[in-house]
């Protein structure tokens, strides 16, 4: 006699966010080996484990995962664009792009100055931080294989409470 096991959403998703962070931590180790030599390569196989898990995620709620607005919803909870209609329109062209999104941040008064500008020194010693992190052999085996795993626990977090309410 076979018994069968149903897992409800929750331990669906939960179960997606652990594989997919021991994936992205092993793959930011693997990736870290070759210090700057292998930057691109990780950031491209982080993006793809991220990507994946959001789909995973919305799957074990009920969404199908080929529908067109899971990018778009994926380019939000990457923190791209407010709504995925907004980004639904720029994946089709019809909106602002992603390139721009990601760019276009525009400030008009001059305390919204002070503030970018105090943000962006705060943000430009974090990522020249981890930059230098990834850029060393070795020591970016370890950096990358905590960052990875931690972004990617933090955006099935953010999927998990998208999808799952």
């Amino acid at each position: 006699m076979r018994r069968e096991f149903r897992m409800g959403p929750e331990e669906l998703a939960k179960r997606a966010k652990r594989r997919h962070a021991t994936l992205a931590r092993f793959g930011g180790a693997a990736t870290g080996l070759g210090g700057w030599v292998t930057v691109v390569p990780d950031l491209v196989a982080l993006a793809w484990i991220q990507s994946r898990v959001v789909f995973y995620v919305a799957g074990a709620y009920g969404f199908d995962p080929y529908d067109p607005m899971r990018p778009a919803e994926l380019l939000v909870l990457q923190g791209l664009y407010p709504d995925p209609a907004e980004a639904r329109a720029a994946l089709d062209g019809t909106g602002t792009p992603v390139a721009s999104a990601f760019v276009d941040k525009k400030i008009t008064d001059s305390q919204d100055r002070k503030l970018t500008r105090t943000l962006m020194n705060m943000v430009g010693k974090q990522m020249g931080t981890r930059v230098a992190g990834r850029l060393i052999p070795g020591v970016a085996s370890v950096f990358n294989a905590v960052s990875n795993e931690r972004d990617t626990r933090a955006i099935a977090d953010r999927a998990i409470h998208f999808y799952g309410g």
